[in-house]
Protein backbone atom coordinates (compact mmCIF):
# COMPACT_ATOMS: atom_id res chain seq x y z
CA UNK A 1 0.00 0.00 0.00
CA UNK A 2 1.87 3.06 -1.25
CA UNK A 3 1.91 5.84 1.33
CA UNK A 4 2.69 9.53 0.76
CA UNK A 5 3.74 11.66 3.74
CA UNK A 6 3.65 15.44 3.28
CA UNK A 7 5.13 18.09 5.58
CA UNK A 8 4.17 21.67 4.65
CA UNK A 9 6.09 24.20 6.71
CA UNK A 10 6.26 27.98 6.57
CA UNK A 11 8.91 27.97 3.86
CA UNK A 12 9.08 24.57 2.16
CA UNK A 13 7.01 21.48 1.37
CA UNK A 14 8.77 18.18 2.02
CA UNK A 15 7.38 14.82 0.93
CA UNK A 16 8.32 11.17 1.11
CA UNK A 17 6.74 8.19 -0.67
CA UNK A 18 6.84 4.72 0.92
CA UNK A 19 6.07 1.29 -0.46
CA UNK A 20 3.93 0.80 2.64
CA UNK A 21 3.00 2.98 5.61
CA UNK A 22 4.75 1.14 8.42
CA UNK A 23 7.07 3.02 10.82
CA UNK A 24 10.78 2.56 10.27
CA UNK A 25 10.58 2.08 6.52
CA UNK A 26 12.90 3.89 4.12
CA UNK A 27 11.19 5.99 1.42
CA UNK A 28 11.25 4.89 -2.19
CA UNK A 29 11.27 8.57 -3.23
CA UNK A 30 11.38 11.92 -1.50
CA UNK A 31 11.79 15.59 -2.29
CA UNK A 32 11.39 19.20 -1.24
CA UNK A 33 9.89 22.28 -2.87
CA UNK A 34 9.71 25.91 -1.81
CA UNK A 35 6.11 27.04 -1.25
CA UNK A 36 6.24 29.52 -4.14
CA UNK A 37 6.89 26.61 -6.50
CA UNK A 38 4.24 24.15 -5.29
CA UNK A 39 2.53 24.33 -8.68
CA UNK A 40 5.46 22.39 -10.17
CA UNK A 41 4.72 19.18 -8.28
CA UNK A 42 1.88 17.66 -10.34
CA UNK A 43 3.79 17.93 -13.60
CA UNK A 44 7.17 17.36 -12.01
CA UNK A 45 8.27 15.12 -9.14
CA UNK A 46 4.80 13.78 -8.31
CA UNK A 47 3.97 12.85 -11.90
CA UNK A 48 6.35 9.86 -11.82
CA UNK A 49 5.34 8.49 -8.41
CA UNK A 50 3.27 5.33 -8.03
CA UNK A 51 -0.30 6.27 -7.18
CA UNK A 52 -0.45 6.63 -3.38
CA UNK A 53 -3.18 4.59 -1.71
CA UNK A 54 -2.96 6.80 1.37
CA UNK A 55 -1.86 10.42 1.87
CA UNK A 56 -1.30 11.87 5.33
CA UNK A 57 0.08 15.34 5.84
CA UNK A 58 1.06 17.94 8.38
CA UNK A 59 0.59 21.60 7.46
CA UNK A 60 1.25 24.88 9.28
CA UNK A 61 1.26 27.20 6.26
CA UNK A 62 -2.47 28.02 6.23
CA UNK A 63 -5.60 27.23 4.22
CA UNK A 64 -4.54 28.96 0.99
CA UNK A 65 -1.37 26.88 0.76
CA UNK A 66 -3.29 23.72 1.71
CA UNK A 67 -5.68 24.27 -1.20
CA UNK A 68 -2.75 24.69 -3.59
CA UNK A 69 -1.21 21.45 -2.37
CA UNK A 70 -4.51 19.60 -2.72
CA UNK A 71 -4.87 20.89 -6.29
CA UNK A 72 -1.53 19.26 -7.12
CA UNK A 73 -2.80 16.01 -5.62
CA UNK A 74 -5.76 15.90 -8.00
CA UNK A 75 -3.62 13.82 -10.37
CA UNK A 76 -4.47 10.91 -8.04
CA UNK A 77 -7.86 9.66 -6.93
CA UNK A 78 -6.74 9.72 -3.30
CA UNK A 79 -8.12 12.11 -0.70
CA UNK A 80 -5.42 13.55 1.56
CA UNK A 81 -5.89 13.70 5.31
CA UNK A 82 -4.28 16.38 7.47
CA UNK A 83 -3.24 15.83 11.06
CA UNK A 84 -4.81 17.97 13.77
CA UNK A 85 -3.66 17.72 17.36
CA UNK A 86 -6.06 15.81 19.61
CA UNK A 87 -6.18 14.82 23.27
CA UNK A 88 -4.14 11.69 22.56
CA UNK A 89 -2.77 9.69 19.65
CA UNK A 90 -0.20 6.97 19.02
CA UNK A 91 0.83 6.71 22.67
CA UNK A 92 1.25 10.45 23.27
CA UNK A 93 -1.20 12.40 25.45
CA UNK A 94 -1.66 16.13 24.95
CA UNK A 95 -1.25 18.36 27.99
CA UNK A 96 -1.86 21.59 26.08
CA UNK A 97 -4.49 23.86 27.67
CA UNK A 98 -6.51 23.63 24.45
CA UNK A 99 -5.24 20.45 22.74
CA UNK A 100 -6.51 21.29 19.26
CA UNK A 101 -4.57 24.57 19.26
CA UNK A 102 -1.23 22.82 19.47
CA UNK A 103 0.60 23.15 16.15
CA UNK A 104 0.27 19.95 14.12
CA UNK A 105 3.99 19.98 13.33
CA UNK A 106 4.84 19.94 17.04
CA UNK A 107 2.33 17.17 17.69
CA UNK A 108 3.54 14.99 14.84
CA UNK A 109 7.21 15.57 15.75
CA UNK A 110 6.61 14.49 19.34
CA UNK A 111 4.86 11.32 18.18
CA UNK A 112 7.73 10.59 15.79
CA UNK A 113 10.35 11.23 18.47
CA UNK A 114 8.69 8.96 20.98
CA UNK A 115 8.33 6.20 18.38
CA UNK A 116 12.04 6.42 17.55
CA UNK A 117 12.97 6.31 21.22
CA UNK A 118 10.80 3.26 21.95
CA UNK A 119 12.09 1.48 18.84
CA UNK A 120 15.63 1.91 20.20
CA UNK A 121 14.65 0.16 23.44
CA UNK A 122 14.68 3.25 25.64
CA UNK A 123 11.97 4.74 27.84
CA UNK A 124 12.85 8.19 29.12
CA UNK A 125 11.61 11.78 29.18
CA UNK A 126 12.05 13.61 25.89
CA UNK A 127 12.99 17.06 24.67
CA UNK A 128 11.88 17.54 21.05
CA UNK A 129 13.44 20.52 19.28
CA UNK A 130 12.29 21.71 15.85
CA UNK A 131 14.59 24.33 14.31
CA UNK A 132 13.00 26.06 11.35
CA UNK A 133 11.43 29.44 10.59
CA UNK A 134 10.35 29.27 14.21
CA UNK A 135 11.90 27.11 16.93
CA UNK A 136 9.89 24.89 19.27
CA UNK A 137 11.22 23.12 22.34
CA UNK A 138 8.75 20.57 23.72
CA UNK A 139 8.92 18.29 26.76
CA UNK A 140 7.37 14.84 27.27
CA UNK A 141 7.58 12.70 30.37
CA UNK A 142 8.58 9.04 30.26
CA UNK A 143 4.92 8.00 29.92
CA UNK A 144 4.44 10.00 26.73
CA UNK A 145 2.59 12.96 28.23
CA UNK A 146 3.30 16.29 26.57
CA UNK A 147 4.05 18.63 29.47
CA UNK A 148 4.44 21.88 27.58
CA UNK A 149 6.90 23.72 25.40
CA UNK A 150 8.50 26.90 24.17
CA UNK A 151 8.16 28.82 20.90
CA UNK A 152 10.80 31.32 19.88
CA UNK A 153 11.93 32.98 16.66
CA UNK A 154 14.19 31.07 14.34
CA UNK A 155 17.64 32.41 13.64
CA UNK A 156 16.58 34.20 10.45
CA UNK A 157 13.67 36.00 12.14
CA UNK A 158 15.91 37.13 15.00
CA UNK A 159 18.46 38.57 12.61
CA UNK A 160 15.89 40.31 10.40
CA UNK A 161 14.27 41.84 13.49
CA UNK A 162 17.62 43.26 14.55
CA UNK A 163 18.30 44.54 11.06
CA UNK A 164 14.95 46.34 10.83
CA UNK A 165 15.04 47.76 14.35
CA UNK A 166 18.69 48.70 14.80
CA UNK A 167 20.61 51.18 12.69
CA UNK A 168 23.77 49.87 11.10
CA UNK A 169 23.11 46.15 11.62
CA UNK A 170 22.68 43.89 8.60
CA UNK A 171 21.86 40.19 8.28
CA UNK A 172 25.29 38.63 8.76
CA UNK A 173 27.30 35.89 7.17
CA UNK A 174 29.28 35.37 10.36
CA UNK A 175 30.38 32.32 12.31
CA UNK A 176 29.52 31.05 15.76
CA UNK A 177 32.40 32.04 18.05
CA UNK A 178 33.03 31.62 21.77
CA UNK A 179 34.07 35.27 22.02
CA UNK A 180 32.87 37.10 18.88
CA UNK A 181 35.05 40.07 17.91
CA UNK A 182 33.05 41.44 14.96
CA UNK A 183 29.42 42.31 14.41
CA UNK A 184 28.59 39.49 11.99
CA UNK A 185 29.98 36.85 14.33
CA UNK A 186 28.27 38.52 17.30
CA UNK A 187 24.87 38.37 15.59
CA UNK A 188 25.26 34.79 14.38
CA UNK A 189 26.56 33.63 17.76
CA UNK A 190 23.85 35.50 19.66
CA UNK A 191 21.03 33.86 17.72
CA UNK A 192 22.58 30.42 18.03
CA UNK A 193 23.18 30.72 21.76
CA UNK A 194 19.68 32.09 22.35
CA UNK A 195 18.19 28.92 20.86
CA UNK A 196 20.69 26.71 22.71
CA UNK A 197 19.83 28.48 25.96
CA UNK A 198 16.12 27.82 25.52
CA UNK A 199 16.82 24.12 25.04
CA UNK A 200 19.09 24.02 28.09
CA UNK A 201 16.43 25.71 30.24
CA UNK A 202 13.74 23.24 29.18
CA UNK A 203 16.16 20.39 29.80
CA UNK A 204 16.76 21.70 33.31
CA UNK A 205 13.00 21.87 33.97
CA UNK A 206 12.52 18.31 32.72
CA UNK A 207 15.39 16.98 34.83
CA UNK A 208 13.76 18.50 37.92
CA UNK A 209 10.37 17.06 36.93
CA UNK A 210 11.82 13.59 36.21
CA UNK A 211 14.99 13.31 38.32
CA UNK A 212 15.42 9.53 38.04
CA UNK A 213 16.01 9.31 34.27
CA UNK A 214 18.15 11.54 32.05
CA UNK A 215 16.02 13.02 29.25
CA UNK A 216 16.77 12.29 25.63
CA UNK A 217 17.01 15.34 23.33
CA UNK A 218 16.00 14.88 19.69
CA UNK A 219 16.44 17.75 17.21
CA UNK A 220 15.02 18.17 13.73
CA UNK A 221 14.04 20.88 11.26
CA UNK A 222 15.73 22.53 8.31
CA UNK A 223 18.30 24.33 10.45
CA UNK A 224 18.83 21.55 12.97
CA UNK A 225 22.20 20.64 11.48
CA UNK A 226 23.40 24.20 12.16
CA UNK A 227 22.35 24.10 15.80
CA UNK A 228 23.37 20.59 16.85
CA UNK A 229 27.15 21.21 16.97
CA UNK A 230 26.67 24.13 19.37
CA UNK A 231 24.54 22.36 21.97
CA UNK A 232 25.97 21.72 25.44
CA UNK A 233 23.83 18.61 25.89
CA UNK A 234 23.85 15.40 23.85
CA UNK A 235 21.51 15.76 20.87
CA UNK A 236 20.23 13.17 18.42
CA UNK A 237 19.75 14.86 15.05
CA UNK A 238 16.89 13.32 13.04
CA UNK A 239 16.00 14.79 9.64
CA UNK A 240 12.87 12.66 9.19
CA UNK A 241 11.07 13.33 12.48
CA UNK A 242 7.83 14.62 10.92
CA UNK A 243 7.74 11.69 8.49
CA UNK A 244 8.39 9.29 11.39
CA UNK A 245 5.41 10.80 13.18
CA UNK A 246 3.12 10.61 10.15
CA UNK A 247 4.02 6.95 9.60
CA UNK A 248 3.36 6.18 13.27
CA UNK A 249 -0.01 7.96 13.24
CA UNK A 250 -1.11 6.23 10.04
CA UNK A 251 -0.08 2.81 11.33
CA UNK A 252 -1.84 3.34 14.66
CA UNK A 253 -5.05 4.48 13.00
CA UNK A 254 -5.08 1.45 10.71
CA UNK A 255 -4.72 -0.88 13.68
CA UNK A 256 -7.79 0.47 15.49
Amino acid sequence: MTFLAVDVGNTRLKWACYADGEPGRAPIAHGVEFLEHIDRLAEGAWSILPIPHEILGCIVAGDAVRRLVEEQMEIWDTTPRWVVATASEAGVSNGYEHPSRLGPDRWVAMIGARQRMLASGRTSPLIVVMVGTAVTVDALDANGRFLGGLILPGHGIMLRALESGTAGLHVPTGEVRTFPTNTSDALTSGGTYAIAGAVQRMLKHLRLQSPCTEPLCIMSGGAGWKMAPHMLCAVELVDTLIFDGLLTIASTRRAR
